[in-house]
């Protein structure tokens, strides 16, 4: 069995992922690193391809927001009849208005939000929803509504679990209050500021969800013929590919590697609008990485 399909305990909540999980951002808004062509999304055949094809691939955690302007109603529309076979996880907090976003924490538009998501999943209940924190997430906290709606649609029946995508203080707050199940983090071999966190979630049975676990492609081969550019974090990749000798899938395959062996990273969110490129993710985490090197990394 791949290593990507591993099945992680998800914290407290009962429930295993797939080390591997699907981001679904790609299928719904336009992102990533490259030139227009490979920043736009798929028209919606193709989308469908991709989340049967990540099903059929045996992944089993799909990770989305309401934010991701098509991205939840692709998922309705595609895989709801495979609803049994993931589970399921969105935002709230920013909504999509096409071609843009904007944020709203209060009761009454996260409740909605809440409700147009389970209409646009075409499904009953949603078993992780999170904060999508925007530019003041310490007021989000203290004012309580978003956690207060959370709370009541649970009640509901509407979501199972509780989350909050964030880091830093913040994320710190998160852990210590008692109201989630789940953190998601951005965490990658160029960004272990929240290294002391995960290890916090590990022990008080939070489930870990990593995001940005390639750098948006800087930790991959797509980052090379960047190089020449004004690139963020340029001289640390740099010398991250030099252990590699140049090598891009070999720098991927460090990447993904370094993040396999943290026992408190539940699942590590991977999204892409090409299935070939899902698949190669897990051949990449196959390839395994010289324990010396992780060591020394």
């Amino acid at each position: 069995m791949y290593r990507g399909l591993e099945k992680r305990k998800l914290g407290n909540t009962g429930n295993g992922v797939t080390f591997i999980g699907f981001g679904a951002l790609e299928i719904g808004r336009d992102w990533g690193l490259g030139n227009d062509a490979e920043r736009s999304r798929p028209d919606e055949q193709s989308a469908c391809i991709v989340l049967n094809g990540v099903l059929d691939l045996g992944i089993n955690l799909i990770d989305t927001a309401r934010a991701y302007h098509k991205s939840e109603e692709r998922i309705g529309k595609c895989i709801s009849s495979r609803r049994a076979e993931y589970f399921l996880a969105s935002k709230c907090g920013e909504h999509s208005d096409e071609p843009g976003t904007y944020y709203d924490f209060s009761y009454k538009a996260v409740k909605d939000s809440i409700d147009y998501s389970l209409k646009m999943l075409k499904t009953d209940c949603i078993d992780l929803m999170q904060i999508h924190f925007g530019p003041n997430p310490q007021k989000v906290l203290d004012d309580g509504e978003t956690v207060a709606a959370m709370k009541d649609a649970q009640r509901e029946g509407k979501i199972r679990f509780l989350g909050a995508s964030a880091g830093g203080d913040i994320a710190r707050q998160c852990i210590k209050s008692g109201d989630f199940d789940v953190m998601q983090m951005e965490y990658n071999l160029i960004n272990r500021s929240d290294e002391k966190l995960i290890e916090l979630c590990g022990q008080k049975g939070i489930g870990v969800l990593i995001r940005g676990g390639l750098a948006a492609g800087r930790l991959t081969s797509r980052v090379i013929p960047h190089l020449s550019e004004d690139i963020s974090d340029k001289q640390e990749i740099m010398r991250l590919l030099a252990l590699v000798d140049n090598d891009g899938d070999k720098l991927a395959a460090m990447a993904l590697a370094f993040l396999y062996s943290n026992p408190n990273i539940s699942s590590v969110i991977l999204g892409s609008k090409n299935l070939d490129h899902v698949r190669r993710n897990f051949d990449l985490l196959e390839q395994g990485i010289d324990q010396n090197l992780l060591a020394r990394l």
